[in-house]
């Protein structure tokens, strides 16, 4: 007897384990909260399987379940690429990214994956670079599409999102006790200007130790204890964590992350890629 495992709940799975949230995978996948959960349980019904931990707020695959992502991962790959390769149009060319560096990290990578999947044949070249950069070389016409994280949104953009500024440092450090508060910041930064007046409007003292122009270095510094940082809530890079400072730093500013398109779009191709820009970053609450 044949037992068929459904790609449609594989694939709500899948997502779920990637975004740890029905509401995320929800957005991702342009259906309604209860369609996803309704595939969560016929899959596990069907197998007879725990795959998914509830028990805490992230939803994060059993050990079972952790098992199946991997296959599911494949699986649906497989199908994508066969149902790309034999029922889609062909289109060539390529397509300029312009992402912030704070902000590649969880997103950019998951919607590359997707985009490659069904457009094969089409190129993303991704550009890494700060927000003032990427609007002087959106306006030259060098990028068809950037990301950029600003107080504002300028003529033409779209806001995706809006989430909160947070303190980082590293996993289970104290540089954030210090006084002066050692601070760690690219050159061009744009949180580095409401971070240090925050402190000065709460009259703690603070002390610029590391200034950089890559965020690796910035990175490195704050995940060794040396200094804190500043990021876009959900967008936390391995090995530093949230800050848990108890009212002891101030609140910082929410930052808008906005979208920007040419006029002279690329077609369906590019078309999707900002779709699923969308979807990836709408699918983490707003902030009132």
């Amino acid at each position: 007897m044949a037992r068929n495992l459904d790609l449609t709940a594989l694939r709500a799975f899948v997502t779920v384990c990637e975004t740890q949230g029905v509401t995320s995978a929800a957005a991702r996948l342009n259906l309604t909260q209860s369609a996803v959960s309704m595939q969560l349980k016929r899959l596990e019904e069907s197998l007879g399987l725990d795959l998914l931990d509830r028990s805490n707020r992230a939803m994060i695959p059993t050990s079972v379940g952790q098992q199946l992502f991997s296959y599911a991962q494949r699986m649906l790959a497989l199908n994508d690429e066969a149902w790309t390769r034999l029922t889609a149009q062909e289109f060539e060319g390529e397509i300029t990214l312009g992402v912030p560096h704070d902000i590649l990290y969880p997103a950019i990578p998951q919607v590359l994956r997707q985009f490659n999947a069904s457009f094969p044949r089409v190129r993303v070249k991704l550009i890494s670079s700060y927000t003032r950069t990427l609007k002087r070389q959106f306006e030259a016409g060098e990028v068809d599409v950037i990301l950029t994280t600003e107080d504002f949104v300028g003529a033409g953009g779209e806001t995706l999102v809006t989430r909160p500024q947070v303190w980082i440092g590293a996993e289970g450090g104290v540089a954030w006790k210090r006084r002066p508060l050692p601070l760690a910041f690219e050159v061009e930064c744009n949180f580095r200007g409401p971070a240090v007046q925050a402190l000065d409007d709460h009259n703690i003292p603070w002390e610029i130790v590391l200034e950089s122009n890559t965020t690796r270095t910035v990175e490195t510094s704050v995940s060794a204890d040396l200094a804190v940082h500043v990021i876009v809530e959900g967008t936390e890079p391995p090995y530093v964590e949230v800050i848990d400072h108890q009212c002891a730093l101030p609140d910082l500013p929410a930052v808008m992350i906005n979208l920007y398109q040419g006029k002279q779009s690329t077609g369906p191709a590019q078309g999707a890629l900002v779709e699923w820009i969308r979807s990836v970053f709408r699918g983490v609450p707003a902030v009132a």
